[in-house]
């Protein structure tokens, strides 16, 4: 029989992860569901890891070279035989009411084309913390609870988390992780185009959970200036998308800021390095892009004041880390 879900994993250097990620699908509590993993890479140890789990036909396993996120993806989507498709990381997790949840809201409206989640956050220490997904971007959480997922959420930025099950149909249409427009963020234009042209709702439950790593491509300054790239570009084709003045507003209001933040990440990326005249000159453009009180102090900081800041700026970072590590023992919002 069809199976309902496809989780779809590419896996690459997660040789670690990946298990639980495969054990999460298989403590659903709803069973009418596939798993395609991707050996994004040719690893033996990853063959390895996920071949202990092809005893269950739900369990398919695809070897091929390094063909990038995208095409590991697309790679597992044409081996799936699911009604809906879910990109799953090798490194994150299902919560095991995900397949039920989501499958109660299609079982209920067929018509509905995809159905988006929020998640939990944790980290390699496994711990969980406060702020769901959606909050953690700035999106909101719980912010209209659940209903139908517009072109003008997506422009203003609430772009859903990355799991979701999208129907099969639909994920073609919208040439999901193959958009053929070079240096974007995939998931951002699906979400642009599945809000555009098709019915999503949804879930405000946290029915998954994503994982923050120590050793993320994240923390690594030339990854993060390209992701930024890319994540300014996505929103910037939601242009040809946008039809009414409130979506023009929406999309320049989350390129701005956008922009603004991109700014000030570089101020004090710059100002770690000692280079002041390029902090200087990132500070000043987020000044010039928001007039806020932030990007002033910024400026103020590495204009007037740049050693007291430094010397500063280390226990600043601690008592930081500090407060998140008591919020997450104490299940508390920081």
């Amino acid at each position: 029989m069809q199976p309902t879900f496809s989780f779809l994993t590419t896996a690459y250097r997660t040789e670690d992860y990946v298990a639980e990620t495969i054990e999460s699908v298989f403590a659903q509590t709803r069973d009418d569901w596939e798993h395609v993993i991707v050996d994004n890479g040719m690893s033996d140890d990853m063959a390895r890891v996920v071949g202990r789990y092809l005893n269950d036909p739900r369990i398919t396993l695809v070897r091929q070279e390094n063909r990038g996120y995208a095409g590991g993806i697309s790679a597992a989507a044409s081996a799936a035989r699911g009604r809906y498709l879910c990109v799953l990381d090798s490194d994150d997790h299902l919560m095991p009411e995900f397949c039920a949840m989501v499958g109660n809201v299609l079982d209920a409206r067929p018509q509905v084309d995809a159905v988006t989640v929020d998640a939990h956050l944790f980290t390699d220490t496994e711990e969980t913390l406060p702020t769901g997904y959606m909050r953690s971007i700035g999106a909101g959480e719980n912010r209209r609870g659940r209903g139908r997922l517009t072109l003008l959420d997506v422009l203003g930025g609430r772009v859903p988390y990355y799991t979701a099950a999208i129907r099969r149909e639909a994920w073609y249409a919208v040439d999901a992780y193959d958009s053929g427009l070079g240096e974007v963020d995939e998931s951002v234009i699906i979400w642009l185009r599945l809000a555009d042209r098709f019915e999503v709702q949804v879930l405000p439950d946290r029915l998954a959970r994503y994982r923050l790593r120590s050793d993320s491509d994240s923390r690594d300054e030339a990854t993060v200036a390209t992701f930024e790239r890319q994540l300014i570009r996505s929103f910037q084709w939601g242009a040809a998308l946008a039809k009414t003045a409130d979506e023009h507003a929406a999309l320049d209001e989350t390129v701005c800021r956008l922009r603004y933040e991109q700014a000030l990440r570089r101020a004090r990326s710059a100002f770690l390095r000692n280079d002041l005249p390029g902090a200087r000159s990132a500070a000043r453009e987020a000044f010039a892009v928001r007039r806020s009180v932030r990007a002033a102090v910024a400026l103020a900081s590495v204009t007037v004041a740049p050693g007291p800041i430094r010397m500063l700026y280390p226990a600043k970072q601690r008592l930081t880390s500090a407060v998140g590590r008591v919020a997450v023992r104490l299940n508390a919002p920081i």
